[in-house]
């Protein structure tokens, strides 16, 4: 464990509360919430597994997140090192989603699900499990958790759930952190200083990261409310910058299609590693007094993009006919934009506050948009205003599926 630094006090709570010795041994649950990258899933997995081969042999457990990809990624691969190093046997059968774990010549079977919608829940139904482990359980819908949670039917079974909060009206806010001690759980609040290996100067990075109710989530984590703006640090003149003398290294343009509602296209020019928003198209046909068709709206594309050669078009993805016209004319590759809103818009306001994305000053619509662009305050529910959100969509087309996943042109590219 050399290269490893100790763990903090909360981490060891979280790595003995089962053991023989704690006055918390017979909890039936361990709820772990609070800011992001404060050493609470690495903890957690670990003691997971430590606890399930101090209890169990030959016996089946589930490790959940919101997606078999982001499990393995957050949870599975670092997991599989560290049990390496500590002398365990670990086989992970891909196609079957099922981790082998073997110590002391004993084996039990970790099977991995993805809790991502309404329709994962039947995935985890018939198995009998001794106990479940929730990576990132408020993403998770409360259909899948409670289906995971019945198939716990082997006695001394527990249930290990992990966090960022939310809202506060959130299911599992309400159902399992306010009411810890009635579900016999034993739940522990994570801040930034709880992961001894972060720096204070990483600390303070993080924090700059983050503003209005996704700093008191995440920085913070707190169970909070959004309201407000969307977007409370682009309120100031100095967001917005001049169209930069200097040769872009390629262009890429985000669409947020619209017949009725306004349409909103922005053009967008890559330095270095930072990628400006360098103009616009914006109609909206209400105060226009007409309506545009597929092809008069392809034609203002066109018109956006000049001669210049762009990677790609993210469009919005429920317009699929301006999607069909733009390949119709086999001139552009255009991709159904990623369009999770409350995902999309974490990612639109980290790439902002980080600089990876700018606003040009010649982007109008937007900046008029940025500053009208408020979160819904009734409800109960993480959701923007849908008005004023025409360049916020396109922009956040723009974040999520070109500056986050722009291998995903290569793969479905037109054909020339």
């Amino acid at each position: 464990m050399s290269s490893y630094v100790p763990f903090s006090r909360k981490q060891l709570k979280v790595l003995t509360w089962w053991c023989e010795n704690s006055p918390t041994r017979n909890k039936d649950a361990l709820i772990c919430d609070g800011a992001v990258r404060s050493g609470k899933t690495f903890c957690m997995s670990l003691s997971f597994i430590a606890w399930s081969f101090s209890r169990f042999s030959d016996t089946s457990f589930a490790i959940c997140g919101k997606t078999i990809r982001s499990l393995k990624r957050n949870v599975i691969l670092p997991l599989m090192k560290t049990l390496v190093e500590l002398g365990f046997t670990v086989e992970l059968k891909k196609s079957e989603n099922i981790l082998l774990i073997t110590y002391n010549e004993v084996t039990n079977r970790f099977y991995l699900f993805g809790g991502k919608d309404e329709m994962s829940a039947s995935l985890i139904q018939g198995i009998t499990l001794a106990g479940v482990f929730f990576d990132e359980v408020a993403l998770m819908p409360r259909s899948f958790v409670e289906q995971a949670l019945a198939r716990c039917s082997v006695e001394g079974s527990t249930f290990w759930f992990n966090c960022n909060p939310e809202y506060p009206g959130h299911w599992f806010y309400r159902e399992w952190i306010r009411k810890c001690k009635k579900k016999n759980a034993i739940y522990l609040h994570f801040e930034m200083k709880d992961n001894p290996s972060l720096s204070p100067k990483m600390i303070k990075r993080y924090e700059s990261l983050y503003s209005g109710a996704f700093y008191e989530r995440f920085v913070r984590g707190r169970w909070v409310a959004t309201t407000g703006a969307v977007y409370p640090f682009m309120d100031r003149d100095s967001a917005f910058v001049p169209v930069p003398n200097e040769k872009f290294l390629e262009y890429a343009v985000s669409c947020d299609y619209g017949t009725v509602n306004p349409a909103s296209f922005g053009l967008w020019g890559r330095i270095g590693e930072v990628w400006y928003r360098i103009n616009e198209y914006y109609f909206n046909s209400r105060t226009e007094g007409y309506q545009k068709t597929d092809e008069e709206h392809y034609s203002s594309l066109e018109e956006l993009i000049g001669d210049r050669k762009v990677m790609g078009v993210a469009v919005d993805p429920s317009a699929a006919s301006f999607i069909q016209t733009i390949r119709r004319h086999n001139k552009y590759n255009v991709i159904p934009a990623k369009n999770n809103v409350l995902d999309g818009i974490r990612l639109v306001s980290t790439a902002l506050k980080n600089g990876d994305i700018k606003i040009c000053d010649t982007c109008k619509d937007s900046i008029r948009e940025f500053s009208l662009y408020r979160w819904e305050e009734k409800g109960g529910t993480d959701c923007p205003v849908k008005e004023n959100d025409h360049a916020m969509d396109d922009i956040r087309y723009f974040v999520t599926t070109i500056l986050n996943g722009s291998a995903g042109f290569v793969a479905i590219a037109t054909k020339r």
